[in-house]
């Protein structure tokens, strides 16, 4: 049985709507001739089919319509056209700090939104101090939420999804958030428990992210899907392309194109990089001392002429040294 079944999901949004602007707005509009209602959608047509253990990346610009179907995978909004299958228990972290009390202690909103995911208080009782140490909040439990900076409410939030290990684990940029050590450490939970065949889904700006973790990628530009597939590095090449010049591709020819662009372009990009550090090292060379020399010199042949390299640099050091302390007394019985 497939984990997530998304088949031709739309979800249009309504702006000026009697909901949205209340009754008596509505009847001095209807009663002036300037009600109308403006349609728009976030999402049109998104089809795909996860099984137990894959991991979805959803990629696209901002506006694409990704949080929005998020929201509909999660049973947060109903799709306005399509048909949406979810099998299985769903933790999902769309917004910073949903789910939680601004008012209640750390420890209080651990239990709070545990019980939100359906856990009973003896389970989470016997995983809470595993919960609060992955979050590295061990010192804040008394702490009222709002108190938290972003960081650590998304380390509470994560940790709480990924302790009580749900059937579908749903993440939008919860990843992002939080320093280095700890974006680390939640992406090798994630690779843990997508190996005990739970099943992910991670909207993320950041390709590598989505490189590392994710098999399948869906791509989303203005609500309109562009892919869905299983070639992971070629799709996300022509993405990093897309970015940069802007052209959406409408074929698979288009694909590759993208692809090898981005390519050619890294390529280009990390030579000016070599180009500038050479010339920078060779500045060095041209005014540093002996010893930074030696060190530079020794640098630049490792990166473009290893095969010149005969000797290790403390040789290299020692010979400059004897070179030196032979021209100091030549200079010294010259003197004399």
């Amino acid at each position: 049985m497939s984990a997530i079944v998304c088949d031709n999901v739309s979800i249009r949004y309504k702006t000026g709507d009697i909901k949205e602007i209340g009754l008596k707005e509505y009847f001095m509009r209807r009663l002036t001739g300037r009600y109308h209602v403006v349609e728009f959608f976030a999402d049109k047509n998104i089809t795909f089919t996860l099984e137990p253990g894959d991991m979805l990346g959803i990629i696209g610009a901002n506006g694409a319509g990704k949080s929005t179907l998020l929201k509909a995978l999660s049973g947060i909004m109903l799709p306005t056209g399509g048909h949406v299958e979810v099998n299985g228990n769903v933790a999902a972290l769309l917004e910073l700090g949903s789910g939680f009390d601004g008012d209640m202690t750390v420890k209080e909103n651990t239990y709070f939104r545990g019980a939100m995911l359906g856990y009973t208080k003896a389970f989470l009782d016997e995983k809470y101090n595993e919960i609060i140490q992955f979050a590295e909040l061990e010192d804040f439990e008394t702490f009222a939420f709002k108190q938290l900076s972003s960081g650590m409410k998304s380390r509470l939030a994560f940790s709480i999804a990924c302790m009580l290990q749900p059937d579908i684990l749903i993440l939008d940029e919860v990843l992002s958030v939080g320093d280095g050590a700890f974006r680390k450490k939640s992406g090798d939970k994630m690779r843990q428990i997508l190996g005990s065949g739970i099943t992910g889904l991670l909207v993320s700006h950041s390709i590598d992210q989505v490189r590392e973790l994710c098999n399948k990628i869906l791509w989303i530009d203005h609500g309109d899907q562009i892919a869905f597939t299983e070639e992971v590095d070629l799709y996300c090449d022509a993405y990093e392309q897309f970015l940069f010049s802007h052209e959406l591709p409408k074929e698979r020819a288009d694909i590759v194109r993208l692809a090898g662009d981005f390519t050619e372009r890294m390529e280009e990009e990390r030579q000016q990089r070599e180009k500038e550090e050479v010339e920078r090292l060779q500045g060095i060379l041209e005014q540093g001392d002996t010893e930074t020399a030696i060190s530079a010199a020794i640098r630049i042949l490792t990166e473009n002429c290893p095969e010149a390299l005969s000797s290790s640099y403390e040789e290299a050091v020692r010979r400059v040294g004897n070179t030196e302390s032979t021209e100091s007394t030549e200079h010294t019985e010259a003197a004399v």
